[in-house]
C-alpha cells in the first residue's frame, strides 16, 4: 500500500512538473518571439499583404533600395557635428582624425574635405591613385556611400554609410577638422 501511494506520488509529480516546464517554456517562447498584430487581426497568425495594382509581389514586398547617394549639399545646412563625431567612430580603428597624428591603416583625415585625392603621405592603392581632383562635398559623399563603388579596386574594406544624415553629419564634422575649413557651397 505504501508503494502504491509513493508510486501515484511519482506520478503526479512528473506530470505538475511537465506541465509547469510547458508553461514556463511557452511564456519564454511569447517573450523572445512576441510578434505584434495589427489591430483588427487578433487570433491571426499572419496577413497575407496583397498588392492592389497588380504589382509584381516581390516588389512589393522589398522596400525600394537607393539608387545611390542623396543630394548631400541641402543637408550640410542643417547637419549636426556632434552626430558626425559619433559616426566618425566608425573610422578611427584606421584613420587619425588629429592634426600630425599621421596615418594608420589608412590616411590621415584631418583636413580632408577639399584636399587632393590621395594628397597626404601614405602608401595608396592605385585605386586611390587613379583618382583625380579634391574631395569635395559631392565627392565626400559619393564615396562616404560605397568606397568600393566609387573607387574600384580599393583596399578598404568598409562597406560604406547608406543614411543620407548620417553621410552629411560626418561630411560636416569633417569640415570641421582644419584650421581653416572649407566654405560650404
Amino acid at each position: 500500500m505504501k508503494q502504491d501511494a509513493l508510486l501515484i506520488n511519482k506520478i503526479a509529480a512528473a506530470a505538475l512538473t511537465a506541465g509547469l516546464l510547458a508553461m514556463v517554456s511557452g511564456i519564454l517562447a511569447e517573450t523572445m518571439y512576441h510578434v505584434e498584430q495589427p489591430e483588427g487581426v487578433e487570433g491571426q497568425a499572419f496577413v497575407i499583404a496583397e498588392p492592389s495594382t497588380g504589382t509584381d509581389v516581390a516588389e512589393a514586398a522589398a522596400p525600394a533600395e537607393p539608387a545611390g547617394p542623396g543630394e548631400i549639399l541641402p543637408l550640410l545646412a542643417t547637419a549636426d557635428i556632434a552626430d558626425g563625431e559619433k559616426v566618425a567612430k566608425k573610422c578611427v580603428a584606421c584613420h587619425n582624425f588629429e592634426e600630425g597624428a599621421g596615418s594608420k591603416v589608412g590616411p590621415d583625415l584631418y583636413d580632408v574635405v577639399m584636399r587632393k585625392k590621395a594628397g597626404v603621405d601614405f602608401s595608396y592603392s592605385s585605386a586611390f591613385q587613379a583618382l583625380d581632383g579634391e574631395w569635395d562635398y559631392d565627392a565626400l559623399n559619393h564615396f562616404l556611400y560605397a568606397p568600393a563603388d566609387y573607387a574600384p579596386g580599393t583596399k578598404m574594406s568598409f562597406k560604406g554609410i547608406k543614411k543620407d544624415d548620417d553621410r552629411a553629419n560626418l561630411i560636416a564634422y569633417l569640415r570641421t577638422l582644419s584650421a581653416n575649413p572649407a566654405p560650404l557651397p
